[in-house]
């Protein structure tokens, strides 16, 4: 995995002079002792919320407690945005431009099985079934680092030039009280910017991070332009006749016609986009039919997710998805009837602001920030800000130096630990944003 990454470009005359310098901002060298300060009560909160898990647009509990905890630092504090998201604002001691830092908040149905003291037991409620609920994406560490920078900028608001926003976003994983086959309900951040997010105040840029298993705790990871695909999900419900599985040629098979589509779909990346601009993945994760093993069913339903890593071969696979389904599906005197649902474009780091902004993450994990040599393969809503005003999204490494990287359980297996360690670079990521981003990339580069 990291035979792919290269120490970040400091040899690049703007950065070295950039880093040479601490930035309009002034003398940083209060932000280190001033995480210090907050790592013990940012890692108490990341524990609490760990074990008080809580599914996309439940986030009840856990806005309650971002709220409260901004609150007491005397933000300007806006809750249900885009459902149970939360909104905050500090305003700086000095003028300058409005930055936005984004957490999300929600987890997934997952049992987790690490072991933990602080481990959930908790269950919830998606589309009406009991679940297992688990953070195992790490959104506990987004939301608990966030509430740390909060508190850190808040104690220090004076050194601020601008104005700060805090997103705590709901609802990243899909929401747990939506079906998306069946609504199109706006959720996660396409719900936080519908309801505003961005625009009380006007946001000029916008930050992220996210915890990543198998890279080392406080190491700190970037890239230029595309960083993660995007995400588009599927269902296709084929309906044939049914009949006896002894004689199919009494009834029309449904099944064998699946067959032609799932093989089909494949040739859509093979052949039909053009390999030059990207990489595209088409998978079928679920199939379902029939009863009975000598029973040819009626209908067979089958859901996928599509990914890729370019806008334009993106584009083409939802282009030519139907026609081919439908056309597949008429061979075999099948009907079939495909549902598309969009979860996220590519996300998409802005070049110029994230060129501009890694001396500041060289100051946050000195000797420890690598750029990316290529997009990874997961998906983030966060590209939805991120095609509104310019952003960057960076990831932190989530697993002790001392493990083998290869054998570290992946965001979302129920085995999924973050390192405590790893928060304070997490926290001082958001600082550093904050305070070098009006003289670096705000004004003049």
């Amino acid at each position: 995995m990291f035979a792919r990454l290269r120490p970040a470009p400091l040899y690049l005359a703007l950065l070295s002079a950039l880093t040479a310098t601490t930035s309009q901002a002034g003398d940083l060298s209060w932000v280190d002792p001033a995480v210090a300060s907050v790592n013990a009560q940012v890692i108490s909160l990341r524990n609490t919320i760990h074990q008080n898990p809580e599914m996309g647009n439940q986030e009840f509990k856990t806005a309650a407690l971002v709220a409260d905890q901004l609150k007491s630092l005397g933000l300007q504090v806006r809750t249900q945005v885009g459902k149970t998201g939360v909104v905050a604002v500090l305003k700086g001691g000095l003028p300058g431009p409005v930055m936005a830092l984004r957490a999300d908040m929600d987890a997934l149905p997952v049992k987790e099985m690490t072991g933990l003291p602080y481990a959930s037991q908790a269950t919830g409620i998606r589309l009406g079934k009991t679940v297992p609920v688990m953070h195992a994406c790490g959104h506990d560490t987004h939301t608990a680092m966030l509430l740390g920078a909060a508190k850190v900028l808040a104690e220090h608001r004076d050194q601020v030039a601008g104005t700060v926003v805090f997103l705590f976003q709901p609802a990243e994983e899909g929401a747990a009280d939506v079906d998306e086959f069946e609504a199109d309900t706006l959720i996660g951040a396409q719900a936080m910017i519908r309801d505003g997010a961005l625009d009380s105040p006007k946001v000029e840029a916008i930050f992220g991070v996210h915890v990543m298993a198998g890279y080392p705790t406080g190491h700190l990871y970037y890239k230029a332009g595309t960083v993660l695909n995007s995400s588009d999900g599927f269902r296709i419900i084929v309906k044939g006749k049914q009949t006896h599985g002894s004689a199919p040629w009494s009834g029309v098979d449904p099944v064998v016609a699946s067959a032609g589509i799932i093989n089909g779909l494949q040739t859509l990346v093979s052949r039909r986009a053009d390999q030059t601009q990207g990489m595209g993945v088409i998978s079928v994760g679920t199939i379902n039919a029939g009863s009975a093993a000598n029973i040819i069913p009626e209908t067979v339903e089958m859901t996928g997710t599509i990914r890729s890593n370019s806008a334009q071969v993106r584009d083409t696979l939802l282009k030519k998805m139907p026609p081919l389904v439908q056309g597949i599906a008429s061979a075999y005197e099948t009907e079939a009837n495909l549902l598309l649902v969009n979860h996220a474009p590519v996300t998409t780091n802005d070049p110029q602001l994230t060129a501009a902004m890694v001396p500041a993450l060289e100051l946050a994990a000195p000797g420890k920030v690598q750029r990316l040599e290529s997009s990874l393969s997961p998906s983030e809503d966060f590209s939805y800000y991120a095609e509104k005003v310019p952003g960057l999204f960076v990831f932190l490494g989530a697993t002790p130096e001392g493990q083998d990287m290869s054998k570290a359980a992946n965001n979302h297996s129920p085995y999924f630990t973050v390192d405590d360690k790893t928060l304070a670079t997490g926290v001082k990521a958001h600082v550093q944003f904050v305070m070098n981003y009006p003289g670096r990339a705000g004004h003049g580069l």
